[in-house]
């Protein structure tokens, strides 16, 4: 009974599809053989009323996947699977559709591995060695590796050449299939055979044809001394007999080897793995027909003794048509974009690799402006360099603008301790942290400064000294002035400290919560509520509604934290307390005076706060405290740190050799704020990109906010959670 229900099951499904031709593109003679069983198999698996449907599945031969894609678009083909390099450049360049994709025993994705049989050799140094690559622009092969050595600046791409060239230059030969008509270097080591006739060409093709071709083939070319190091993803690695893997050791992002199962924790890198597309209007029959395929001779189909998708064996090769180590095929919705499929990380890396081609953006760093303010002074810093051009990009606030780089609409931005920390759970990198307080003094034979020991500032909770019955621990129903949402300052550090004392029972773990309870209202750019009835907004040529998560806002960051303690000129949207920073205090409230905003104003006029309910003068910030801050860093995308820095340290360079130029890159007061880009307390920028964002902003305060967020809702780190890997 179970038997005749799924029979007319399946028939109800097949009928809207019925005599549809099905043409599978291969690109080897086993594949095409695979394909033939395949055909045969539908044949003998489908009920007779249900022959014709795919009866008519042909396999049209092709020389390379490139072939296949030509093949697809033409109509000549309907059907391929291929690896997601190739996928997104099939989607995005030639308008083909994702229909499937793999899914592995680990989820949807892969790892890159480097491959080695010399023990002595380190991911480090791989400049002049032989290179073996399982596909151009694949996953594992090319864009993780790569991508690796430039963040790592171990390569150099200079972006006025292709980067195929930059590549064939490194390595002393290689074979990467599909290279040859990038930079014929690439396929020095490639032994498929070679003729005029393109149909019979397959040296360097990515075909199963050249011996070489994908992550076996990759590893035959390092097993048979052609090369000396192989990138491939770590399902390859299943291809290695049980007997030979103790000759085979992997190469580690820290210059360490590992052996071959260490895989998870020794890689350059994760990537999603491969998928099938076919043309627009054939998608609903593609996905009919991977549906019935899967459900026939997938790992759990009821005729898999006739005929296995997922399993090469049997024709002499691997990875037929799907990789062998597939377990099914997730059959993607209508409504997915490819962006959704391959994840924003490995599309902005594909974008920085050149994947869609050169274009302007290319030869520009796109810096990322949060107000008016700010995008006046990075135009100004544009027209005082000359360094690689510099785009100014408007964003709403720092969390827009590392959403922006994720995206790969911005490039770079400076970013406080707390952005820090989301924009290192987004996959950005640092690449230089500000450096403040004492004079910078370059290390020997260089202009810039080296060193490990970044400076830090303190958050400090600020009232004005005639407000004598203000202290922490009694702000109950006051009116607070932060700088603004996640600053450390202004919203990570007070929630921690007994502000009132009638709300110290509950003592929640979200700062919003805490600042609602306590307060009667306040202004906290970039929140809701009470917390944003002290705000102002902006005016002129800044104009914003109030509570804006940026300079517009004219209550934002330090200075506005401070502007809403004393009140606007008139006397109204006035503060009881300010959490800011110490740094630039005392010169933030001379400028009050001097930018007009409010006159008398001096800094014995105003007391710090302490946590023990005391009070104290501004000078006692090293004992009167609301906690340490590390420095603000400037974060990317990893494939772009190399570049970014380069930029930043020539930006330095020519700023310092015009010591009397009216542009001064760590200085605001002339845009009438502070702060812009970077901390007007920056001395100098120092590298930083060889560390973890999570040593730069140490244990201690990497642990107080990964609490804080454990408990505290980010629509952000919620976006950036989101697995390419295990969503499908």
């Amino acid at each position: 009974m179970r038997a005749l229900k799924a029979t007319v099951l399946l028939l109800l499904f097949l009928c809207c599809i019925r005599a549809k031709k099905m043409r599978w593109c291969t690109v080897s003679d086993p594949e095409q053989r695979k394909c033939a069983e395949l055909a045969k198999a539908l044949v003998a698996a489908l009920p007779p009323a249900a022959v014709a449907a795919y009866a008519r599945l042909s396999c049209i031969r092709a020389s390379s996947t490139t072939d296949c894609i030509d093949k697809i678009r033409a109509n000549r083909a309907d059907v391929v699977t291929l690896d997601a390099g190739e996928v997104y450049s099939a989607v995005k360049q030639f308008g083909l559709v994702a229909v499937a994709k793999e899914i592995y025993r680990d989820g949807g994705c892969i790892l890159s591995v480097a491959v080695v049989r010399n023990s002595s050799l380190d991911v480090r140094s791989l400049q002049g060695l032989r290179s073996c690559h399982s596909g151009v622009k694949w996953t594992a092969g090319w864009s993780l590796p790569i991508g690796f050595l430039l963040s790592r600046n171990y390569l150099s791409w200079s972006k006025e050449h292709p980067l195929s060239q930059d590549v064939s230059a490194f390595f002393s030969a290689s074979c990467i299939p599909g290279a040859g008509a990038m930079a014929p270097p690439l396929c020095a080591l490639c032994q498929g055979q070679k003729s005029y006739v393109r149909q019979r060409n397959y040296h360097c093709e990515t075909s199963h044809s050249e011996p070489f071709y994908n992550g076996p083939g990759a590893l035959r070319c390092l097993r048979s001394g052609a090369g000396d190091v192989a990138f491939v993803d770590h399902l390859a690695l299943e291809s290695i007999e049980e007997s030979e893997k103790e000759e085979f050791r992997l190469l580690c992002t820290d210059g360490t080897q590992a052996p071959l199962n260490q895989y998870r924790k020794c890689n350059l890198g994760r990537g999603p793995g491969g998928g099938t597309v076919t043309r627009f209007n054939f998608r609903k029959i593609a996905r009919k027909f991977l549906v019935t395929a899967q459900m026939l001779f997938g790992q759990k189909g009821r005729e898999r003794q006739r005929f296995q998708l997922f399993n090469s064996t049997l024709f002499g090769e691997n990875d037929l048509l799907f990789k062998d180590a597939t377990e099914k095929l997730a059959v993607l919705p209508d409504d997915m974009d490819v962006i959704q499929v391959l994840g924003l990380d490995y599309v902005a890396l594909l974008k920085g690799l050149g994947h869609e081609g050169s274009s302007l953006e290319d030869s520009v760093i796109r810096w990322c402006c949060i107000s008016y303010a700010e995008q006046k002074k990075c135009e100004q810093w544009a027209l005082n360099i000359k360094s690689d051009p510099l785009v100014c990009v408007k964003a709403n606030s720092m969390s827009d603008c590392v959403e922006k780089i994720k995206r790969d609409e911005v490039d770079a931005v400076s970013l406080d301790a707390t952005h820090t920390f989301i924009a290192g759970k987004c996959g950005l990198v640092p690449v230089v942290s500000e450096y403040y307080g004492q004079k910078c003094i370059p290390a020997e034979g260089t202009t810039h400064l080296e060193t490990d020991v970044l400076p830090s500032v303190v958050g400090v909770a600020v009232a004005k000294r005639a407000s004598r019955s203000i202290f922490i621990g009694n702000l109950g129903g006051r009116r607070s002035c932060h700088g603004h949402m996640y600053g450390p300052a202004g919203w990570l550090l007070p929630y921690r400290h007994n502000l009132s004392l009638e709300h110290n029972s509950s003592s929640p773990c979200d700062p919003n919560k805490v600042y609602n309870e306590v307060f009667w209202k306040g202004c906290l750019p970039g929140s809701q509520g009470n917390l944003c009835k002290v705000c102002m907004g902006g005016t002129g040529e800044a104009a914003t509604k109030r509570c804006a998560d940026n300079h517009n806002e004219r209550y934002y960051g330090n200075m506005g934290a401070l502007r809403c303690l004393v009140g606007d000129p008139s006397g109204k949207s006035i503060g009881d307390v300010a959490f800011l920073e110490q740094q630039n205090l005392e010169a933030n409230i001379l400028s009050l005076s001097s930018s007009g905003w409010a006159e008398g104003w001096k800094s014995e006029d105003f007391e710090l706060l302490c946590s023990d309910g005391s009070r104290a003068p501004l000078s006692e910030w090293e004992s009167c405290n609301m906690g340490v801050i590390p420095p603000n860093t400037v974060m990317t995308r990893p494939v772009l740190t190399a570049r970014v820095y380069d930029f930043l340290m020539k930006s330095q360079e020519t700023l310092a050799a015009n010591p009397n130029s009216d542009f001064k890159l760590f200085e605001s007061q002339q845009y009438e704020e502070s702060d812009l880009l970077f901390r007007d307390a920056t001395q100098c920028l120092v590298h930083t990109s060889h560390m973890d964002y999570r040593t730069i902003l140490g244990e201690e305060f990497y642990s107080h906010v990964e609490t804080v967020f454990n408990c505290t809702h980010s629509d952000l780190l919620e976006l950036c959670g989101q697995d390419v890997c295990t969503i499908f």
